[in-house]
């Protein structure tokens, strides 16, 4: 059985910056897996935020956060980190942590995390 878990999560004020991770352990991962990461605000749906690939190709709700939020991996650890930089109060949001065989804004993987609250105070 696969296991996402996610860490990082916290408080933080606008303008701060905090790192997710998120541990993949059960198998380990083909060159076929694309990590990625979701995000639910308060009262919202669940959004695409960033999807890497095994090679590091990765691709951002451009709209949202690229410029502010850095996806990588480590695929030794199979292990994949979201930096996020110059918080907002609306990145407020559960993050949540994905993977499987195509991700993207409108398409997730099969694997879940139990997500990982993120505050930012304004």
């Amino acid at each position: 059985q696969v296991q996402l878990v996610e860490s990082g999560g916290g408080l933080v004020q606008a303008g701060g910056s905090l790192r997710l991770s998120c541990a993949a352990s059960g198998r380990t991962f083909s060159r076929y897996t694309i990590m990625g990461w979701f995000r639910q605000p308060p009262g919202k749906e669940r959004e695409f935020v960033a999807a890497i690939t095994w090679n590091g190709i990765s691709t951002y709700d451009s709209d949202s956060v690229k410029g502010r939020f850095t996806i990588s991996r480590d695929n030794v650890n199979n292990t994949v980190y979201l930096q996020m930089n110059s918080l907002k109060a609306e990145d407020t949001a559960d993050y949540y942590c994905n993977a499987g065989s195509d991700i993207g804004p409108k398409k997730f993987g099969f694997y879940w995390g139990q997500g990982t609250q993120v505050t930012v105070s304004s």
